[in-house]
């Protein structure tokens, strides 16, 4: 008799304790970034060491940010053909702030380490928030075929 007591008691606590864990459910999905360490990115400018053909594409080895995401006007540095080259954001995948275009790849230009670019031109539209941005980068600018 006390055995079956139990038992039903010890069953009323599973029931219960499973039914509390199936409403303290929740997401633990991570943040989704922009552009982080390890992203694949396309070079979007005319210089020779974006678009001469190589069997890896250009990743992001570093993000030059407090947090390690970069969004658009940000630098980051590249392993690109097994050398390390700075790089400026000029689109990204996740849709950013309000009224900022959003483009089918990661796509950066590649600069010197004093801010001018490597290329003569660049292929793609830059965004126009890039006009707004802190830092120089007029002479990106100047290069740009067409805005969006």
């Amino acid at each position: 008799m006390a055995l079956q007591l139990l038992s039903r008691s010890l069953t009323g606590l599973i029931v219960e304790s499973s039914s509390m864990i199936q409403l303290k459910t929740f997401s633990v999905s991570a943040v989704a970034a922009a552009i982080q360490k390890l992203t694949r990115v396309r070079v979007v400018d005319n210089s020779s060491l974006g678009n001469t053909p190589y069997h890896r594409s250009p990743r992001v080895i570093h993000v030059y940010t407090k947090n390690g995401v970069g969004k658009v006007g940000d630098k980051v540095l590249l392993a690109i053909k097994g050398q390390k080259k700075k790089a400026l954001i000029v689109g990204h995948k996740m849709p950013g702030e309000r009224m900022s275009p959003r483009f089918d790849s990661n796509n950066v230009v590649l600069i010197e380490e004093n801010g001018n670019p490597t290329g003569t031109r660049i292929k793609v539209p830059l965004p126009t928030l890039l006009r707004k941005v802190e830092g120089d980068y007029s002479k990106v600018l100047a290069i740009a075929s067409s805005f969006v």
